[in-house]
């Protein structure tokens, strides 16, 4: 098992990930091997929450080019949690704003 903080890379912030944090569903960018039970215990650890349901997938690579000299963007896995009702994670420093 991975530490909490090598689960979770970062937290994903969208405009997508801005709408679903109104129905208590967080974004994260997660380590490739971590699996969802692992995923869970890092996000109650980390911030103290309640995990009802973690949802992963793979961001497929984009086409980039530089000048002329084409390439894609990384591979990495995305990770939706949802929270149990009633519970929420400061991430993006909202209490600051209030």
């Amino acid at each position: 098992m991975q530490s909490e903080y090598n689960v979770i890379v970062r937290p994903v912030i969208s405009e997508r990930s801005f709408d679903l944090n109104e129905q208590g569903k967080y974004t994260f960018e997660v380590a490739p091997a971590a699996p969802k039970e692992e995923i869970a215990q890092a996000i109650e650890k980390i911030f103290n929450v309640h995990v009802a349901k973690v949802n992963t997938m793979w961001v497929k690579p984009k086409t980039k080019r530089v000048r002329y000299q084409p390439g894609k963007t990384r591979r990495w896995k995305k990770a939706i949690v949802t929270l149990a009702d009633g519970e929420k994670i400061e991430i993006y420093g909202e209490a600051a704003e209030k």
